[in-house]
């Protein structure tokens, strides 16, 4: 086993797990689940079947990732998040169920206590504010927060808020184009 696991983590067989990932007390992996390289999944974290999980992934403590959940390399994910994947939940499975995709791209950090709705896309290195509730796609590198989750600014790689000129405190300067933000060269 490259990896470590607590002995308190219920990692079923046939979840794949990547070298040097760290699986704490009471998480749940279940078979058919996808963990990358030098994560850390915190106590309490539940990954469903289907859920992917990219390399450099830090989960905090009692988050829930379910089927169709894709979180990319170098994301946060804070404690207690909820990701949901059916749109329309009952207790006895319904004909016709489709399920929706979420993506967590590349360097994204989600604060603790949200829930993410299914069928959402949060851009690379965006900042997902505590206690915020995700109904649509978060462009990349913005900041958003509350519930629902709205816009407050644009964040650097570092995570840090742009100032007006699109300045990061840490040196960055970036510029809009029409495809987004891009970092000056």
């Amino acid at each position: 086993m490259s990896y470590f696991k607590h002995d308190r983590a219920l990692v079923d067989e046939g979840a794949m797990i990547g070298e040097g990932t760290r699986v704490w007390a009471h998480a749940h992996i279940q078979k058919g689940a996808v963990i990358g390289s030098h994560c850390n999944i915190c106590d309490g974290t539940f990954v469903e079947r289907g859920a992917v999980i990219g390399d450099h992934v830090t989960i905090k403590h009692n988050v829930s990732i379910f089927d169709g959940v894709v979180i990319e390399d170098y994301c946060f994910i804070g404690s207690n998040i909820a990701f949901i994947n059916d749109r329309y939940p009952r207790s006895q499975f319904a004909d016709g169920w489709t399920l929706e995709k979420t993506v967590v791209k590349k360097g994204a950090t989600l604060g603790a206590n949200i829930v993410i709705l299914c069928g959402v896309t949060v851009g690379e290195y965006a900042v997902v504010g505590a206690g915020s509730v995700v109904t649509k796609d978060v462009a990349p590198y913005t900041i958003v927060f509350g519930n629902p989750a709205k816009f407050y600014g644009y964040a650097c790689l570092c995570g840090r808020k742009l100032d007006e000129k699109l300045a990061c405190s840490c040196g960055r300067k970036f510029f809009k184009t029409e495809k987004g933000l891009e970092l000056h060269a």
